[in-house]
């Protein structure tokens, strides 16, 4: 079943790479439609061993029958590769899993909103504050109150960082807990807190539906004649 998930995948990007709209697809230049080679089944042992969890199916059946990371959505999937250090995802924004939390599960819920409402509230407003520098300063203290709400480290606990697309937003797979295989959207660089991905049916979106969905709009513009 979980080869049936990625049968063709791999032939349908590099087809796609290769389209006379190849360079038109978003992010295509970042990632160029390169695919890493899959992991072999002792390297996906030794990364979760590594990691104590078992990843998520859909992905870790991609990781074996398509890639260990490349194109795909956005700017691409990050890659999973092994260093001396140990195994890792290398991409802009990767660091910001913890690798050492994957096991323990994702929150169920967000910061408390009232909370949030609050901290919104008291944003520091130019127009408020004669000098630039006091304003500079506000801004650089509320920055640091926000900061220390959305991104403290337990948020993103059970979770990696998957993808980015630019401007500091990025995509992650929940791999413990309730919403494990799930995709969540992170815009907190704009002040949006963490959402799960939903389809046009408002169901959460995993991890073979947001790549396949990736692939056939890519299709669409790669290979115009489709």
């Amino acid at each position: 079943m979980a080869e049936q998930w990625w049968a063709g995948v791999r032939e349908r990007v590099e087809a796609a790479g290769t389209g006379a709209g190849g360079g038109d697809v978003f992010g295509a230049l970042g990632h160029a439609w390169a695919l890493e080679d899959p992991l072999t089944p002792d390297e996906l042992a030794a990364l979760e061993a590594q990691l104590g969890v078992r990843l998520p199916e859909e992905y870790r059946a991609f990781l074996l029958y398509v890639g260990a990371g490349g194109a795909g959505p956005a700017y691409g999937l990050f890659p999973v590769r092994r260093t001396e250090g140990g195994w890792c995802w290398e991409g802009d924004g990767a660091d910001l899993a913890d690798l050492s939390m994957l096991a323990e599960p994702f929150p169920d819920q967000g910061p408390d909103p009232k909370l949030l409402a609050e901290l919104l509230a008291q944003h520091p407003d130019e127009e408020e504050l004669d000098d630039i520098e006091d304003f500079d300063d506000a801004m650089e203290a509320w920055d640091e109150r926000w900061g220390s709400v959305m991104f403290a480290p337990e948020r993103t606990a059970g979770a990696l960082v998957i993808c980015h697309l630019g401007c500091a937003q990025r995509e992650w797979l929940i791999v413990s807990g309730t919403h494990r295989g799930t995709i969540w959207s992170d815009c907190r660089a704009d002040d949006i807190d963490l959402a799960p991905l939903l389809d046009e049916d408002g169901a959460p979106v995993t991890f073979a539906r947001w790549y396949t969905g990736w692939l056939e709009k890519a299709e669409h513009t790669a290979l115009p004649a489709l």
